[in-house]
């Protein structure tokens, strides 16, 4: 089943970047008590989420806090040395978390895997933006083309704040 407003996030285990390395963490304990901005791209360093989805979240952080968002948190199904790798290339670490999904754990808890084996790519998660507070899913829209991020946007989601 998908997820929708007014589930809850699954609790599963995903894995940031600590100052000493990797830490897993709970989604539970990450989403708990916050407003979260979450967005999910198929994959660091994949020309859309590079070129347009990610820098969008960059570039209106500051918005998107002033509108009382805790966080922002990107998620992906990669490796968290990839994420980390990728969210400092493109200017956005110390300001969004990145939620590595390595095996696509997450993703899948979410109904929103998207199957790119065809691609070389192997399963990943498809392409969205939520607003999630308390851990329970406020507002939520899913890119019917993974290759756009147009409904999953900063813009989208600071018009739901």
């Amino acid at each position: 089943m998908t997820i929708k407003a007014g589930d809850r996030i699954p609790d599963v285990t995903v894995t940031i970047m600590g100052k000493n390395g990797p830490e897993p963490i709970k989604t539970g304990d990450y989403f708990k008590g916050r407003k979260i901005a979450l967005f999910a791209v198929p994959g660091a360093f994949t020309p859309t989420c590079h070129a347009k989805h990610l820098p969008g979240f960059v570039s209106h952080f500051d918005e998107l806090k002033a509108k009382g968002v805790d966080a922002v948190a990107v998620t992906a199904v990669n490796d968290v040395f990839t994420l980390d790798a990728w969210l400092k290339d493109r200017g956005a670490a110390g300001k969004i978390d990145g939620l590595a999904d390595g095996s696509g754990v997450f993703v899948r808890a979410l109904g929103l895997e998207l199957d790119l084996v065809e691609f070389g790519l192997g399963v990943r998660g498809k392409r969205f933006s939520a607003i999630v507070t308390d851990g329970v899913v406020d507002w939520i829209n899913v890119e019917e083309n993974s290759s756009l991020a147009t409904v999953s946007s900063a813009e989208s989601t600071l018009e739901k704040l």
